[in-house]
């Protein structure tokens, strides 16, 4: 895919969706390749690894599904559609279940660079089989602390917003994922692989965060090809892991590390209980969770954070039904000079 040529409309159009297809997409990927790339992630993979590995054993065509869509440089296409947001997981996963059998191993063939193993070749379920894994997936692995995932998610969506807001896009995009970075002259590289430029200043973005700490991927809805006036513009999907703090989950199931470092002369500036919740909030929290991290009352949360307010050390915004705090870039700036990394 290489870089993606867009236009002013293209980026002022474009927004970050929540996607539970996605969460699970990534999930799926983790256990394929069986790597965890922090605690969080390990303590999740050992919980999860032995069912997924028995649940394959059981079915070899899925398994082998599962070995031909993830390609050393490509996945196939009808397993990840992009997403559209504001939608459940049925939603989602329906669209895998409705790609067409010649599809799917159309762009199975693409993700192995060549044909299909014996046991794929001409089947006719195949999407079937790739929604019912995701299914299993979503069930047994990720449904059960979507809502600690969708925390986590809405963080990093805000914490992205606000810096979209302080430092325009390039900053924004060039943070996002390992090899994309805005190249100027409406120019998005996407990744490093040595694909033909891509003309998206026609279509809408959408920028997908998922928790797994990899490396993401693109996708995109084909657009018609005589369209009508008035139809949907081309659809193309940016699946980046989140940052910060809150991806790195407790192995109790938090959606944070139960420690971290506080430099003394910070604890001794603003009092240690004030100045790690300011640390803390390099990666956006509620209430709720700081509370949770801390193990500090929720009153005393409630004073620290209107202290930090009023000092201009810490922002906060609404993100659905929850109120995220953050720490401004004043805030970044003490942090870092008392020897906290942000």
């Amino acid at each position: 895919m290489g870089w993606w040529q867009v236009s002013a409309d293209t980026l002022a159009g474009s927004r970050f969706v929540l996607s539970p297809l996605a969460e699970t997409f990534a999930c799926l990927k983790a256990l394929h390749v069986r790597g965890a790339a922090h605690p969080g992630e390990r303590a999740w993979l050992n919980a999860h690894l032995p069912g997924y590995e028995r649940h394959l054993a059981a079915d070899p065509v899925t398994a082998a599904l599962v070995r031909a869509g993830f390609g050393r440089e490509w996945i196939a296409d009808f397993l990840t559609p992009t997403p559209r947001g504001d939608e459940d997981f049925a939603t989602e996963v329906a669209r895998v279940r409705e790609a067409s059998p010649e599809a799917a191993r159309a762009h199975l063939a693409v993700a192995l660079r060549g044909p299909l193993p014996e046991i794929l070749r001409d089947r006719e379920d195949l999407p079937e089989r790739a929604a019912d894994l995701l299914t299993h997936v979503w069930t047994e692995a990720v449904r059960p602390d979507w809502h600690r995932r969708r925390r986590v998610l809405e963080a990093d969506v805000v914490a992205r917003t606000a810096r979209l807001s302080q430092e325009g896009w390039a900053a924004a995009l060039g943070a996002m994922r390992p090899g994309m970075r805005w190249l100027g002259e409406n120019r998005l590289q996407v990744n490093l692989h040595e694909y033909p430029p891509h003309d998206v200043s026609e279509a809408r973005i959408v920028f997908v965060p998922v928790t797994p700490q990899r490396h993401g991927w693109v996708s995109w809805e084909e657009p018609p090809q005589h369209p009508h006036p008035g139809a949907t513009p081309p659809r193309y999907g940016i699946v980046y892991p989140c940052s910060g703090v809150l991806a790195q989950a407790r192995p109790g199931g938090g959606g944070a590390p139960s420690s971290v470092a506080v430099p003394g002369s910070l604890a001794r500036l603003l009092g240690a209980a004030r100045a790690r919740v300011l640390v803390l909030l390099g990666a956006p929290m509620s209430t709720s969770q700081l509370v949770a991290v801390t193990g500090q009352g929720l009153g005393s949360v409630g004073r620290h954070l209107r202290l930090l307010l009023d000092a201009r050390l810490v922002e906060r915004r609404r993100s659905g039904r929850s109120v995220l705090y953050y720490r401004t870039a004043e805030g970044d700036v003490l942090v870092g000079a008392q020897g906290a990394g942000a």
